[in-house]
């Protein structure tokens, strides 16, 4: 049976089925913040939209209409859920780039004695 339901959209519902979330009562089961944080563990990157969406298709209203109160507390309640998830498997997170400035004069004396200490003179010393 697939997923049909308000405010939940074609890659929504993939996603959804992706995490084993294949009828509106296993939805219900699993709740708005349970199913969102399903798909986020299973390596999606869903906004918030869909946590509103989810919470909306519940209550049988369009995602938008679902109030400010209420979507305070789904995002506590996500955040706290994810917070509780293990860290991702594979890589770890890289660490920030940075970038180093030479002066030009710098770079060329640097270059000079690597390259002296290449040369063949330099290695018969």
């Amino acid at each position: 049976m697939n997923l049909k339901l308000r405010n939940i959209g074609p890659k929504s519902a993939a996603w959804l089925r992706q995490v084993g979330l294949r009828t509106p009562e296993e939805l219900a089961a699993v709740g708005a913040v349970g199913a969102y944080v399903k798909v986020r563990r299973a390596g999606f990157k869903p906004s918030l939209n869909l946590l509103y969406a989810l919470e909306g298709a519940l209550a049988d209203c369009h995602w938008q209409d679902v109030p400010d109160a209420r979507r305070a507390e789904l995002v506590q309640a996500a955040e706290a859920a994810i917070a509780q998830l293990p860290p991702p498997r594979g890589r770890p997170a890289a660490a920030p780039v940075t970038t180093t400035h030479h002066e030009a004069a710098g770079m060329a004396s640097g270059l000079a004695l690597f390259d002296d200490e290449r040369s063949p003179a330099a290695a018969d010393d």
